[in-house]
């Protein structure tokens, strides 16, 4: 999710959430950092470095790089569970997607914990909420076992637009990144509150059944500025600690964007028409190092964002 504009509201009408904390997870990508296509192996290095942290990741296009092909076994290694990801917006993709997941599920069922349909389709306007509605339906004939929904931007679901999705789905994910409405870190976390409460707030007037998680957040540690968002190690900190552990407190599951650093991703434009940097967003480097912490094989599972943040319930 990308430059959206934040709603204001007052925090004392936000709804009632589970008093326990809420579970931790990490965004993961397909690639090394070069660009080619992670192995099994690199998923089981990759799960090693976030086992101290969590227990679960997810992806966004099952068949990209072989992705559940790849990462289900290492999961299954390494006692992760994941979930996998379909990407409807062209028939192609989404026949894909879903062959990829439906050909591995059988053998890795323990390991998927879910199925995403669409990442912020709506919010790029490809579908309405009865089409995306259709391909959920349409992937939950397949998989009825599996939980299946979809992620999208925090404003669809806050602005009626996902109201089919919320009603016909046992799982939503919504995204709010403070950074992309170029706010000030010391408005950080507000805002990031204000973005998730109003998404919640909606999503369980809609259906009280759906299990609600917030699908990416998180603040880069390099890059461009944006507005009056900065970059930064101690920005990012600051964020952790308010927003992050936050959210967790009042029992909302969080996924962080992003567990690693991806520099092979190119530079785009934001709508104010500057630089969007998506290279930096990893809580560790793109060599699975620590930030702030060395480069000590030692520190290669902690990082300068945990000391406020990581230990908390994993995925039974």
């Amino acid at each position: 999710m990308r430059f959206v504009k934040a709603l204001p509201i007052a925090l004392a009408a936000a709804p009632a959430v589970v008093s326990a904390a809420g579970t931790l997870g990490f965004a993961l990508g397909t690639k090394k950092p070069d660009g080619s296509c992670k192995s099994q192996s690199d998923y089981e290095a990759d799960f090693d470095v976030l086992k101290s942290q969590s227990t679960i990741v997810r992806g966004y296009a099952a068949s990209d790089c072989d992705f559940a092909q790849n990462i289900l076994p290492a999961a299954k290694s390494k006692g992760f569970k994941v979930i996998l990801g379909i990407w409807p917006d062209t028939d192609d993709s989404f026949h894909a997607d879903k062959d990829a997941i439906t050909k591995s599920y059988p053998q890795y069922q323990d390991q998927v914990y879910a199925v995403t349909v669409g990442s912020e389709s709506l919010y790029r306007g490809n579908f309405t909420g009865d089409e995306l509605l259709e391909k959920i339906k349409d992937v939950k004939g397949s998989l009825p076992d599996v939980k299946v929904g979809t992620a999208d931007s925090w404003n669809k679901y806050q602005d009626g637009t996902a109201d089919p999705v919320i009603k016909g789905s046992d799982i939503i994910l919504a995204n709010a990144f403070s950074y992309w409405q170029g706010q000030d870190i010391k408005n950080g976390s507000a805002s990031f509150f204000d973005d998730i409460m109003q998404a919640l707030g909606h999503v369980q007037g809609i259906n009280k059944d759906v299990e609600f998680w917030v699908g990416e957040t998180g603040w880069p540690t390099g890059g461009s500025s944006y507005e009056a968002a900065k970059p930064g190690v101690k920005e990012a900190e600051q964020f952790w600690k308010e927003g992050i552990c936050g959210m967790k407190a009042w029992g909302v599951n969080t996924f962080a964007f992003e567990a690693f650093d991806e520099p092979w991703k190119p530079v785009s434009t934001g709508q104010n028409g500057k630089v969007a940097d998506e290279t930096h967003w990893g809580v560790w480097n793109a060599d699975r190092t620590s930030k702030g912490g060395g480069n000590d094989n030692d520190d290669a599972g902690t990082s300068i964002l945990t000391k406020y943040t990581w230990g908390g319930p994993k995925i039974a």
